[in-house]
């Protein structure tokens, strides 16, 4: 092999406490923003309309907070998931500075922990990423863990570390814009009437549509956020020869359907935690329901948080079950995300 080429990191390349500059900073524009609203039916008032984030106290028209994960995350690929077999979850994400069209995106990450596989053919990988906008203030940081290939099922394994992570980012952490203010927020136009105080810790939102993945598509959107991992792109990185959807890609469908329910959850400040439960291939039809973990007022004036879980299904499940008699999930579901959403109360 050309030594000039880079194959992407193994397991064993990794050492803990390493940090890593991710190249290739990327500038958000508003082909982004089109982009984004033609891949997934996304609804939410805040980045749709100029007119109503100005109202909001937002100076300049923020694109849509997971354009910004997105963005980050495809920063990290080619040094950390590139030889991923499966990106396992998430915690600890949140999103500081609304992103707004010019804002240019860079990332680095640390290695927080390790943990080899019994197989000895995979370990796991913990990384703790940090993007920050042109003038240095983070826009987004987070922590995730994936399953990585060993180059050599020989190599020495490395001592096991595995980070406490919280269970959730605490209200009183979310990181809520100064200027934001939801006292005059107009229902009428961001097109449901629901406020803070009509949801209840406990109730179940089915949010009813659905949406059929294709190859296209999903690829499509995984190369706009210059995600280089194979088992999105090439048949030939997977036994099955079946392209792997970006979990990123359901994750961005699952919010964009529960606008049906939620169009008032109107930005999202924080994923307390993310499991992929199970893979997505072209052909599957996602479906979304949500579940109140928790309702919260904030300081800002009008401002209040709702704590979601969003399930996302292969196929719909009206009767909206999370996990079997035996504590696993439940078979058909894709994807557990428990979310903050800012919401007018």
């Amino acid at each position: 092999m050309n030594s000039k080429t880079d194959g992407g990191r193994f397991f064993e390349d990794f050492a803990l406490g390493q940090v890593i500059e991710h190249a290739t900073p990327r500038t958000v524009t508003e082909g982004d923003r089109a982009l984004y609203g033609a891949i997934y039916p996304s609804r939410f008032v805040v980045p749709s309309s100029a007119a109503f984030a100005a109202a909001v106290g937002l100076p300049g028209h923020p694109v849509e907070d997971l354009v910004a994960f997105h963005i980050a995350f495809g920063k990290t690929v080619p040094d950390i998931s590139l030889n991923a077999r499966a990106n396992l979850g998430y915690a600890e994400c949140r999103f500081h500075t609304p992103v707004r069209s010019g804002d240019t995106l860079s990332a680095r990450s640390e290695v927080i922990g390790l943990k080899e596989n019994s197989s000895g053919r995979t370990g796991v990988v913990y990384v703790r990423s940090t993007a920050t906008n042109q003038h240095g203030e983070v826009a987004v940081d987070w922590a995730r863990w994936v399953m990585v290939h060993k180059r050599d099922r020989t190599a020495p394994s490395p001592r096991t570390v595995l980070p406490e992570l919280a269970p959730a980012v605490a209200a009183a952490d979310l990181v809520i814009p100064a200027e934001l203010d939801f006292t005059d927020y107009d229902l009428g136009a961001a097109g449901e009437p629901y406020r803070l105080g009509d949801y209840s810790v406990g109730e179940r939102i089915d949010h009813v549509d659905g949406v059929t993945i294709t190859d296209p598509e999903h690829m499509m959107a995984t190369r706009l956020w210059q995600n280089t991992a194979k088992v999105h792109f090439n048949i030939e990185a997977r036994p099955d020869a079946r392209r792997l959807v970006y979990g990123g890609h359901v994750i961005s469908l699952a919010r964009a359907l529960s606008f049906n329910g939620l169009a008032n959850a109107a930005m999202i400040v924080a994923i307390n935690a993310g499991t992929h439960v199970a893979p997505a291939f072209a052909g599957d039809t996602v479906y979304a329901w949500s579940e109140v973990l928790d309702v919260t007022e904030l300081d800002a004036p009008g401002v209040g948080a709702i704590r979601l879980r969003l399930v996302a299904t292969r196929g719909r499940d009206e009767s909206m079950t999370l996990r079997g008699a035996d504590g696993q999930h439940a078979d058909g579901v894709l994807l557990d995300l428990d979310y903050w959403a800012l919401m007018p109360r």
